[in-house]
């Protein structure tokens, strides 16, 4: 007898197959829960409520903005699809909100979109997608997944400008199996064409930008809102201890920063280097950047090991370039030895790691760039 199997993977009807759909309120989320309700499927959308809106920052370049849920809300009914809103702003501040926080007072860079998948998104919502017993959640991240065997391989999206795999390496084996991502073939202007199509009024809404609790980009101002006392001046030094000048906190700085150094030199100076238990900024030469080995904690696999004995590819930040890499793992120590050149590789960022094969870049998990 020959099995037949609907668009996501499962063997049985469109109709008989329950699913929800994240709904931001942007074109992505909307036109996935669009495909889905014109192919049949039982779709319930679910908007999540992640913080509480200011003028502020309902007026930036977003996600989850006060905006984005009315805009949910009005696609859900345009479609004729049932929708709730999830209150998940207590969470969100511990989850994401803080460890952002507390990230840039130790001198990193970090990545709240990752946290926000692994601790709300990807782990409340998921949960609250099994309470219902539906069959899958349903995302409009660009990723590419690949259903064999009742298991599901992550891959770069067809879009590589839109490729978001990269804030998607802590999801796990359990998790990846139970998502899917329909919008991995498509190019962003096919994802509106279809948005049109449709008929959504968010078919021409602009893509959000910005972090969506930090308005305009303006991720001090939110420091200062929940952490008043880190603003602590201290020295601006160079790689061999000698004082330059002074900063007035680390948290205004980044590694591979340039503007706001304040420091006249022959040649431009860049941040190297960020010492949180000193309180120092270490600048230098942009060739002092360079790194070609990387430490590495909290690692993510969605392969076996096998895979790691050969070269593998990483990207070091979302968008960087993928570079070819060797992983070392001893004794439950991580780290990575870069093939080829990088600048301004951060702690804090995320270290994906990726392997080609017949069907494209495949996910093979990633870990957190550490000192």
């Amino acid at each position: 007898m020959k099995h037949i199997f609907n668009s996501l993977g499962f063997e049985k009807r469109p109709k008989d197959t329950t699913i929800v759909v994240a709904m931001s309120g942007g074109v992505d989320s909307s036109t996935v829960a669009g495909m889905m309700k014109k192919e049949g499927y039982n779709v319930i959308g679910i908007t999540l409520k992640l913080y509480d809106n200011s003028k502020e920052v309902s007026a930036s370049k977003t996600c989850c903005s006060g905006q984005d849920i009315f805009d949910a809300k009005r696609v859900a009914n345009k479609l004729d699809i049932e929708h709730k809103i999830l209150y998940y702003q207590n969470k969100f501040k511990e989850g994401v909100i803080d460890n952002f926080v507390d990230s840039y007072l130790k001198g990193e860079t970090p990545i709240p979109c990752v946290q926000c998948n692994k601790t709300v998104k990807f782990n409340d919502l998921f949960q609250e997608t099994l309470n219902i017993k539906a069959d899958a959640l349903v995302t409009g991240h660009y990723v590419k997944s690949i259903t064999k065997n009742n298991q599901t391989e992550m891959y770069r999206a067809i879009d590589t400008n839109r490729d978001q795999s990269y804030f998607l390496f802590n999801t796990t084996r359990h998790q990846l199996n139970f998502l899917r991502f329909p919008l991995g073939n498509l190019l962003k202007k096919e994802t509106r064409e279809i948005a049109k199509e449709l008929q959504l009024n968010v078919a021409d809404k602009p893509d959000s930008q910005d972090i969506c609790f930090v308005p305009n980009g303006d991720y001090v101002s939110v420091i200062q809102k929940f952490r008043p006392d880190a603003f602590k001046r201290g020295n601006i030094k160079n790689s061999e201890g000698k004082v330059l000048g002074v900063h007035d906190g680390i948290v205004n700085f980044t590694i591979g920063q340039r503007r706001g150094i304040r420091i006249a030199a022959k040649e431009p100076l860049y941040v190297i280097d960020i010492n949180s238990e000193k309180n120092e900024i270490i600048v230098g030469e942009k060739k002092e950047l360079i790194k070609k080995n990387i430490n590495l904690k909290n690692l993510n696999f969605l392969a076996e090991e096998k895979y790691f004995d050969e070269d593998i590819f990483v990207k070091v930040r979302s968008t960087g370039k993928l570079l070819k890499s060797k992983l070392n793992l001893n004794n439950g120590s991580s780290s990575l030895t870069l093939l080829e050149d990088e600048y301004g590789i951060s702690p804090g960022q995320a270290c994906v790691f990726y392997k080609k094969d017949k069907e494209g870049d495949r996910v093979l998990g990633g870990g957190w760039i550490t000192k």
